[in-house]
């Protein structure tokens, strides 16, 4: 009987002692409880400064909807938000490119986190001018003359930044194929400093995202625009005719400075990250690109006929 007694006050030691453990593993779980939901938290997030107004614009109806949430933008150029694939503590990334292969393999195995990138929308490099000057109309090969300094009037090209920047990037890619920028290259610090500077140079040309001055139901936008006007360049689909960088034309690619706008995700858990990424590809996120007058990835796009006599 003694040693049946002694074997039950055992057990319950046992038990006891495995529930304590039990406690406090559960304790530890809930330490590593993420700090941030798609719902809840702060994050920071790296955004290519080219766009800063329509980015602006998703943050503000996001953090409307989930009123717990705060999404801190970092706006810089273009190579500097690259480079934040190699911070730990900025989670999305929004740029005119995602990660290469080195690049993704440098996020696995610094951070041990598996990175997405997904295209939301297609954005165009607008070029502006002087409202009094008499060149509106460029083919490529003349916007190529006026960035590289051999123009037959004398232009002067200015960008937001001359080496940093995705504008710049794009340029030196796709229309210049890789060769130099001309000596007369101005550099503005933001895209309102290349508004700036051409609204009171009448030779100067400016090329800046068109999120900055294509959206003409924005108020800033329309006051932009008293101060420059958007040139027309020559279609891809029919030589002889020019555009501008509206959506349709986009879409189309008839105009022909199109690039993309992506987001790289770096999260480990399906935090405020994944959520604001869902939503800028999405319905409502497409919608505000729509809004914002850039072309979204991920919506369906209606031509209509309109009566242009009306």
């Amino acid at each position: 009987m003694i040693k049946i007694r002694f074997c039950k006050f055992i057990y319950t030691v046992a038990f006891i002692s495995t529930g304590l453990s039990s406690l406090i593993g559960c304790g530890n779980k809930v330490a590593e409880v993420p700090p941030d939901r798609r719902d809840s938290g702060k994050i920071y997030i790296s955004v290519d400064e080219s766009f800063k107004p329509i980015i602006d614009a998703q943050i503000q109806v996001y953090e409307s909807s989930y009123p717990g949430t705060k999404i801190i933008a970092h706006y810089k150029p273009e190579a500097d938000c690259l480079r934040d694939f190699g911070i730990d503590s900025i989670r999305l990334i929004i740029a005119t490119r995602g990660y290469t292969d080195n690049e993704r393999q440098f996020i696995i195995d610094s951070f041990k986190i598996q990175p997405s990138k997904m295209a939301m929308a297609f954005d165009a490099v607008a070029v502006i001018v002087h409202p009094n000057s008499p060149d509106s109309m460029f083919t490529v090969n003349e916007i190529k003359q006026i960035v590289t300094g051999s123009y037959s009037r004398r232009l002067t090209p200015v960008f937001d930044g001359l080496r940093a920047t995705s504008t710049v990037r794009f340029m030196i890619d796709s229309v210049l194929k890789n060769e130099n920028l001309g000596p007369d290259v101005i550099a503005a610090e933001t895209s309102e400093g290349v508004i700036d500077y051409v609204a009171r140079t009448p030779n100067a040309v400016g090329f800046l995202g068109v999120s900055w001055v294509g959206n003409m139901e924005d108020s800033t936008q329309l006051t932009f625009l008293e101060k420059v006007k958007i040139a027309h360049i020559e279609s891809t689909d029919s030589p002889g005719g020019f555009v501008l960088p509206v959506q349709a034309n986009i879409y189309y690619r008839r105009y022909p400075l199109v690039r993309n706008v992506i987001y790289t995700l770096k999260e480990r858990h399906k935090g405020l990250g994944h959520g604001f990424a869902e939503f800028l590809t999405a319905e409502r996120g497409q919608l505000i690109f729509k809004r914002a007058y850039l072309m979204p990835a991920h919506m369906r796009f209606t031509m209509r006929n309109a009566n242009l006599s009306e």
